[in-house]
């Protein structure tokens, strides 16, 4: 199972258009289970979700890691399935089974040929609804995500990313680690599991997504058949914002080769109506082989091998990243060249010729992106999730060629203020010293 960086937006852009557009069909459980298919008729498979629509952010800090545990134990068996036969259920029909956790949302899916479709839904309706969590399988499974965590320390970039995350939204549930702590995940008992699962696993919490061969009134039966007795309970509570903070993190750890390192500042939320904007000015600074960082810093300088940008985005909150890794003695050569991208997207307006290469780059990332039956599935679970519609191909594309440069400057001139940007930097650093400083010096140094 995967651990991946939230439901309800408060920013939308337009008027929801027609669900036809893409033969979207949604309908709601008279409990409040929500359900979304998409029919793509020219292939053989089907892809379902079963969502949940909060992840590790709605923990305590006693209860960190629970929602990742929790999607684990489902699959260590269930009231009409042993852990053996859940693996078989699907892998005998020539499928596929997983599940994932995030900060906003859990996700159990399978992808299976059209015809095995009832199988499927009966397989993940029964790991979601009937867990055991027995204490014999709690037990062996917190050695498991022991050693899950273990793996994820000895990565270095991991290590990093949570270096960053973790102080810059310090102090809120966003800031702490999906899978726990050592010390959280071998204190998790039954208890804990089962009050969990009644206050989450909720209809008001639950989202069903289904793409490919199908028909919208099956997906509908299905539902009803498996969750229609779900009892109405209380929505999960959200919490407050993140506030964000600005802060310069060094971790020196001596016997590793390279230092990781991140730059972040402040973003937007997912919904937000400028997040067409935001993708376009990510992919110009660090979205591919041709963007700003990777030409400047790995090619014409040499500074890395690895150096991109990302978003990272919640429902109420974001951060546009730097990642690159390099030796101590060019760490803070490395943050100061990302200052200066920075400097300069804060200062010029793009070119029209780079503007127009990222537009057709993003134009064309997304349109691949949603080819298969897989990804649109994620795709109905996110719009429904975030958005609370549905938005066509033609929209997204028509919003990002209308993007401008000046739009860009502003967005940049928003986000990169040196003052509330963050750098975390964790490896072999010698004495290395980095200071608000490198963060805004001359563009001209470029």
């Amino acid at each position: 199972m995967k651990t991946a960086s939230a439901p309800k937006a408060s920013h939308t852009s337009k008027p929801a258009p027609p669900l036809e557009v893409r033969g979207i069909e949604k309908a709601v459980l008279s409990n409040g289970i929500r359900i979304a298919s998409e029919r793509m008729s020219h292939v053989r498979s089907v892809s379902l979700g079963i969502w949940i629509a909060t992840g590790s952010r709605c923990e305590s800090i006693e209860e960190n890691g629970i929602s990742h545990f929790l999607e684990h134990m489902v699959f260590k068996g269930t009231k009409h399935r042993s852990a053996e036969e859940i693996a078989k259920s699907i892998d005998s029909i020539g499928g596929g089974l997983d599940a994932f956790t995030g900060k906003e949302l859990v996700s159990y899916n399978t992808k299976v040929l059209d015809e095995h479709l009832p199988i499927a839904f009966e397989v993940l309706s029964d790991l979601v609804l009937n867990p055991l969590f027995r204490e014999e399988d709690i037990e062996k499974e917190k050695k498991v995500v022991l050693e899950e965590i273990k793996m994820e320390v000895d990565s270095p970039e991991y290590t990093a990313h949570e270096l960053l995350c973790s102080n810059f939204y310090k102090g809120h549930s966003l800031g702490r680690s999906i899978i726990g702590t050592p010390k959280s995940v071998k204190s998790i008992t039954r208890k804990m599991l089962l009050n969990y699962y009644k206050r989450v696993y909720t209809p008001s919490n639950i989202l069903i997504t289904a793409a490919g061969n199908l028909e919208h009134h099956e997906i509908r039966a299905l539902a009803e058949q498996y969750f229609g007795g779900m009892k109405v309970a209380k929505p999960v509570v959200s919490d407050a914002p993140p506030q964000p903070f600005a802060a310069i993190i060094l971790r020196d750890k001596a016997s590793l080769e390279q230092v990781q390192v991140y730059v972040a500042a402040p973003s937007i939320p997912i919904a937000h109506e400028d997040r067409f904007c935001c993708y376009v000015l990510n992919t110009i600074l660090g979205g591919g082989v041709s963007s700003r960082l990777f030409q400047n810093i790995r090619e014409r300088q040499g500074l890395a091998y690895a150096v991109a940008s990302e978003l990272i985005t919640y429902r109420d909150a974001g951060i546009i990243a730097v990642y690159g890794a390099t030796s101590g003695s060019t760490a803070a050569k490395l943050v100061r060249s990302v200052g200066v991208e920075l400097a300069q997207l804060r200062n010029e307006l793009v070119p029209d010729d780079e503007l127009r290469r990222a537009k057709d780059h993003l134009k064309g990332s997304l349109m691949l992106s949603l080819e298969s039956t897989s990804s649109r599935m994620h795709n109905l679970a996110r719009q429904e999730l975030y958005f609370g519609r549905y938005v066509s191909m033609d929209e997204m594309l028509q919003s990002v060629e209308a993007i401008t440069a000046q739009q860009i400057q502003d967005l940049a001139k928003r986000f990169f203020q040196p003052k509330a940007m963050a750098v975390a930097m964790f490896g072999p650093l010698k004495g290395v010293k980095v200071t608000r400083a490198d963060l805004s010096p001359d563009s001209t140094t470029r």
